[in-house]
């Protein structure tokens, strides 16, 4: 039988990622210097980061060297098929992180090393091979090692994720409770304190949903989600006037509780994204007017703002800025301004705001 190896680490999941974290390079370091700390991370290298190498290789992994920036000697690139993956040494850490490129719409870039949510990006059977893999190298090191612990709760519950593989959506709000110092799901008890005479208005109004009904945690309800399409769900009380709303088995969104129906909207198939709308169409009239497109800028402006509107920028004189589109967010470029009617931007021509006419601003 085989003797097992005196080393004490933690082991966490990530996004398409395995690390592990020891904690033995500070004493080193603070008994004896550099070369004792050195020391220790060629020994952390040996008995861990070369047992990773091997289990890969019996995986059916390629591993070599690295020629992208971590190319020292403590790096490794490998791949499977479509699947690629870094795996790095650095001080108490290693870091096996895995990524694809066949589907990365967002950051193709360097094989999609930066694509956000990299497990909900990849195909069905690749992401069945990259839990595969990091489970056994997790339960590998945890035999081999008898200090090594896999760390299943990251601390905060919306650190964890939720969706096929991981956690169901009821799953996640548990644990988001299970983590909270506000509520903790217990609604009848949360409900009798917060329903007293002195707090009665303001909690009713944190569950007083869209169609002027007081909410009650798990009970069905409707929204619509960012591109304003119709959903249903279930509302669990978040903080707040906001709501967790479970959508089938593992989706989970947040939502204010005037953005709920306790009843069946009216007019269901009628989008509500007259916001992103705007915004979007402001968007595209500043492409054609920085593209000298003005034909096209002239049918998005009647779109837009029918009737020959006077229209509004608004500078903000403390960041010596305009508003975007919508009031979110601001630009140096009065091009890539929002531009508003004299209705939306009445009130606001005081400090810091300053309203200007976009015939003035044309001018000047």
């Amino acid at each position: 039988m085989s003797t097992r190896i005196d080393r004490t680490g933690t082991i966490n999941f990530g996004d398409a990622s395995l690390s592990i974290w020891e904690e033995g390079i500070s004493q080193a370091r603070d008994a004896g210097g550099w070369d004792a700390a050195q020391a220790w991370e060629r020994q952390f290298k040996r008995d861990v980061f070369t047992r990773i190498v091997q289990t890969l290789n019996r995986l059916g992994w390629t591993v070599g060297e690295s020629t992208y920036i971590f190319t020292g000697n403590n790096n490794r690139y490998c791949t499977k098929g479509d699947l690629q993956a870094d795996l790095k040494l650095s001080g108490r850490c290693i870091q096996f992180e895995m990524f694809q490129c066949v589907n990365a719409p967002d950051r193709p870039d360097h094989g999609g090393r930066y694509q956000g949510d990299k497990e909900g990006h990849m195909t069905y059977v690749m992401r069945l091979e990259m839990e595969r893999t990091r489970r056994r190298i997790r339960d590998y090191l945890c035999n081999v090692f008898t200090g090594y612990a896999f760390n299943e709760k990251t601390g905060n519950g919306r650190s964890e994720k939720h969706g096929f593989m991981h956690l169901t959506a009821l799953e996640w709000i548990a644990e988001c409770y299970r983590t909270s110092c506000h509520f903790k799901g217990d609604w009848d008890a949360y409900f009798t304190a917060n329903n007293s005479r002195s707090l009665v208005g303001c909690f009713n109004s944190n569950r007083r949903s869209a169609d002027d009904t007081l909410l009650v945690h798990g009970q069905s309800v409707w929204c619509f989600d960012y591109h304003g399409r119709i959903q249903q769900g279930t509302a669990y009380y978040n903080i707040n006037n906001m709501w967790w709303v479970a959508l089938g088995r593992y989706d989970v969104t947040n939502k204010a509780s005037f953005e709920l129906y306790a009843t069946f909207p009216d007019n269901p198939r009628v989008k509500r994204n007259a916001n992103r709308r705007r915004t979007r169409l402001e968007a595209e009239l500043a492409k054609a007017v920085k593209a000298m497109k003005f034909e096209r800028a002239a049918q998005l402006r009647d779109i837009l703002f029918p009737g020959d509107q006077e229209l509004f920028n608004v500078w903000h004189n403390e960041h010596q800025l305009y508003h975007r589109a919508g009031f979110r967010g601001y630009t140096a470029d009065q091009s890539q301004a929002g531009k508003f009617t004299a209705d939306e931007v009445r009130g606001w021509d005081k400090a810091p705001n300053k309203v200007i006419s976009l015939d003035v601003a044309e001018v000047a």
